[in-house]
């Protein structure tokens, strides 16, 4: 096989020079174009720009062909419905994480054997830039050195979400308030202001800024106290929920690639304890000072003393 040759052929014919062993058939979906933004460059950041997708997906023999019968295929809706999902749940920089995100979803039918992705961007340049990717589902009958258990899943369990007003961090009385987080026994995560409070963001800078600024202040608690852990994505989340940690939240890479974006800043460090709350589908939320939320769709509950915490 010539792979210089083959190197910027279409996924389809780059799926059947690399057939390796048996026949498989194959579904695809080419030039599917969606309106997207992503990209890591400042310009690329509030507009969006051309992005194609070329997907082979190889499949297990079936019936379908021979009975017409519908249910028995896979659909090429699982392509399309496994990029839709990739580019809904946040917004990315890298063309990589995309084209890792749609194989993912692809693969998820146990029908589904090897996917072949390429995601362009046609805005760029003068010409198209991307990524081609391919991804294979691990045979069941692999070998194996010897026999193993496998693994119990984490689940990360449904969290409260307590917003700890700025002036309590300050003042004498921080360290009890810090102790009643880690003495309940549910799981929690922190949410904190900045240090000096910050004016309500009338432009992409100042959002920026306000949300660094409660960065650091998250960055400073947690350099307080060791039990703390600074959390800044979902995952990053789910790892500190699910491990029995502590996580302070870091607001900035949420709410910058967030889709859509929530009309949220600094100012009101409250409302963003709100929309995180919301995000992960917290129990409730947990709000202490004289800050609150104007609106919540999580329950809400307040918080006068650190004993409140433990009841």
């Amino acid at each position: 096989m010539d792979e210089t040759a083959i190197a910027f052929e279409a996924p389809h014919v780059r799926a059947a020079a690399t057939q390796t062993s048996g026949l498989l058939d194959r579904i695809s979906v080419r030039d599917f174009t969606r309106e997207v933004e992503i990209g890591a460059f400042r310009s690329e950041r509030g507009v969006t720009q051309r992005v194609r997708f070329n997907v082979v997906l190889e499949v297990s023999h079936h019936a379908a062909a021979r009975t017409d019968d519908v249910d028995k295929v896979l659909s090429y809706e699982t392509i399309v419905e496994a990029i839709e999902h990739a580019l809904a749940v946040e917004r990315l920089n890298l063309l990589e994480t995309l084209a890792e995100r749609v194989a993912t979803g692809c693969l998820a039918d146990p029908r589904a054997m090897r996917v072949f992705v390429r995601v362009e961007k046609l805005d760029r340049i003068p010409g198209a830039l991307g990524v081609e990717i391919a991804r294979a589902r691990l045979p069941d009958e692999a070998a194996r050195l010897h026999a193993v258990q496998p693994a119990r899943p984490l689940v990360a369990p449904r969290p409260m979400v307590l917003y700890l007003a700025p002036d309590l961090l300050a003042a004498a009385k921080a360290a009890a308030w810090l102790d009643a987080c880690h003495d309940r026994q549910q799981s929690l995560v922190l949410c904190i202001g900045p240090a000096t409070p910050q004016p309500t963001a009338g432009a992409e800078g100042a959002l920026r800024v306000g949300l660094l600024a409660i960065e650091a202040a998250a960055w400073t608690l947690a350099d307080r106290d060791p039990r703390l852990t600074v959390a800044a994505t979902r995952s990053e989340l789910d790892w500190a929920l699910k491990s029995g940690r502590r996580p302070v939240w870091a607001p900035y890479k949420m709410i910058i690639d967030a889709l859509p974006r929530p009309a949220l800043d600094a100012s009101r460090p409250a409302d963003l304890a709100a929309w995180l709350a919301a995000e992960i589908a917290a129990e409730a939320l947990i709000v202490t000072g004289a800050q609150h939320p104007g609106s919540t769709a999580i329950p809400l509950r307040h918080a006068a003393t650190p004993g409140d915490l433990t009841r």
